[in-house]
């Protein structure tokens, strides 16, 4: 035990217990000498900070500024619990540490929720949904031609690690899957035919987003490629809510042509009279996507295993390439 790396915690420290339930924690203190009883929601005045060697961090972390990096001459290693780590490090703290995210943890219930809103997208559940609702008859009958998910076209955007989770999950079905994304190689076997991004939308019957946010993704989805959107596409979005222009989004919404699944929104929360609230075309989720519950333990399980590798020297699996970083969400 004497051998252990000194670390700390770094998080709101409600999400701790979630991260690791008991017997991760055993784990984790087997190779980190840690203590959950004292986690960091700032550095300042923070005295274990001068001595750690390894942060693990998680939502709600303060960010390694160069004044904190400047407190922690020892610290080398942070492992992340949670995905996105552009906000936790300075750009001086790229060029002396390693960061390893559970970004991958994360991504699988992204995937999980965006495969389950295309399936049901495909067969028309949400507005067959309102319908029977309303109805409460089988007046619109039995058979319903227009609905279904043999041979229909997703439309994927971005190549990025949940994009890719998408991509993998869809294989077994019958789709036709395009994808756009201007990183990503064409020699690469992504199982779908890589577009560009007008022609996708002007050809998938659903588009789902999966791109990062960054200055020139901003208003992705407008009003241009909105109107050259089928009638009756879906736009399925669990990305980020600045990558449609949501003023053009309510505008198209409103005629009834398309119809969205939203998980994000841009602003988030909405205003409580957002018409994305009433629009009976939408399908809209308070950002639930991303790890909720017993799944934060699957990114507190991907970081002890980083921790093991750590402390055996081995390679870490889920280090992330700091020249990269911009493209992440």
């Amino acid at each position: 035990m004497a051998d252990r790396l000194p670390a700390l915690f770094a998080m709101d420290p409600v999400h701790l217990p979630r991260l690791f339930p008991e017997p991760l924690m055993r784990r984790l203190r087997a190779v980190l000498d840690i203590d959950p009883s004292h986690v960091a929601e700032r550095y300042e005045g923070f005295a274990p900070l001068a001595d750690a060697e390894v942060v693990v961090s998680g939502w709600g972390a303060p960010k390694l500024d160069t004044a904190a990096l400047d407190r922690a001459p020892r610290l080398h290693t942070v492992l992340h619990a949670a995905g996105s780590v552009k906000p936790l490090v300075a750009d001086a703290g790229w060029e002396r540490l390693a960061v390893s995210s559970a970004a991958d943890a994360n991504a699988l219930p992204v995937a999980e929720y965006t495969l389950a809103a295309i399936l049901l997208a495909g067969k028309g559940v949400f507005a067959l949904r309102e319908a029977f609702r309303a109805d409460r008859s089988f007046a619109l009958g039995y058979i319903h031609p227009e609905v279904g998910n043999f041979g229909r076209t997703v439309g994927i955007v971005g190549a990025s690690r949940i994009g890719r989770r998408v991509l993998e999950l869809l294989r077994p079905f019958d789709f036709r899957v395009l994808l756009a994304d201007p990183y990503a190689d064409p020699a690469e076997d992504l199982g779908a035919e890589l577009v560009d991004l007008d022609r996708l939308v002007a050809e998938a019957d659903i588009v789902s987003l999966h791109a990062p946010d960054l200055p020139e993704t901003a208003g992705l989805l407008g009003a241009e490629r909105f109107a050259a959107m089928k009638d009756g596409a879906v736009v399925v979005n669990t990305a980020r809510g600045r990558l449609v222009d949501t003023d053009a989004l309510v505008a198209e919404l409103a005629t009834g042509r398309i119809s969205a699944v939203l998980d994000v929104t841009h602003p988030e929360p909405l205003p409580v009279d957002s018409p994305l609230f009433a629009l009976p075309n939408v399908f809209l989720t308070p950002h639930v996507a991303g790890s909720q519950g017993n799944e934060l333990a699957r990114m507190g399980l991907y970081i002890v295993e980083e921790a093991e590798r750590l402390a055996a020297g081995r390679p870490l699996a889920h280090l992330v390439d700091g020249d990269l970083r911009w493209r992440q969400a």
